[in-house]
């Protein structure tokens, strides 16, 4: 069933036509780089985002700490999976076909788009990353949401999504990512801890020791560099 509006006086068609008009008036090189980039490059710097990310959640301070940390960082490429599965029932239940197909003068950059439109797999992908990541870390979540919403706007120049299908992505990814991540950090902290506490390549995935709280020696003495290197917290609650 196709339940959405696919008129021309519709003002997402409207949209539709403006954004994508854009290609017929830049280079074809240009238009052929943006197709690439909302093709596969964004994903794959959100990718390298999560992968930056976790590099540093893990060097936090203390086992529970990295552990939290780097759990939050992995429920937001599970989310972004598990929004994908949530799209195709919706897919299959609205069955919208692709803007191409149903309008005149569409500028199509990109080949092999034979599915259906709503929602969008691109936008809903890269939302949810961006929405997880925005729960891990607030800054790399922020630079995320950016490249989610660069992502939409791609989507619509290169022909072969509404606007609403977008907007559709963005909702079912962040709602995936959000309600769920509750339960997501109750199931992976635990198992990110019992990882973090192996002493072998494992554990380092979670916890990177050499940042982790010095232990205190066997006389019971810190030497002056152990003091200096110790969190300042704890510093002052030892004077």
């Amino acid at each position: 069933m196709a339940g959405l509006d696919e008129t021309g006086s519709n003002p997402d068609v409207s949209l539709l036509y403006d954004i994508n008009g854009l290609a017929k008036d830049t280079p074809s090189w240009f238009d052929s780089a943006l197709a690439f980039v909302g093709e596969y490059g964004l994903l794959l710097a959100l990718v390298l985002l999560v992968v930056w990310c976790w590099w540093g959640q893990r060097r936090r301070g203390t086992l529970d700490d990295a552990a939290s940390s780097v759990a939050a960082v992995v429920w937001a490429p599970l989310a972004a999976g598990i929004a994908v599965l949530v799209n195709i029932p919706i897919r299959g239940f609205v069955e919208r076909p692709r803007p191409f197909r149903d309008h005149r003068g569409i500028e199509l950059l990109v080949d092999g788009k034979n599915d259906y439109s709503f929602v969008s797999d691109h936008a809903t992908l890269a939302m949810a990353i961006g929405a997880g990541l925005f729960v891990a870390n607030r800054k790399f979540g922020l630079v995320g949401l950016g490249l989610a919403a660069l992502e939409g706007f791609c989507r619509v120049f290169m022909g072969v999504h509404y606007p609403t299908d977008v907007v559709g992505g963005f909702a079912l990814g962040t709602a995936v990512a959000l309600l769920l991540s509750p339960l997501a950090m109750a199931l992976l902290t635990p198992l990110a801890k019992m990882i973090g506490r192996s002493s072998g390549r494992a554990g380092r995935l979670v916890w990177d020791r050499k940042v982790g709280p010095v232990a205190a020696p066997l006389n019971g003495t810190a030497s002056p560099s152990d003091a200096a290197s110790a969190d300042p917290d704890e510093r002052d609650l030892a004077a």
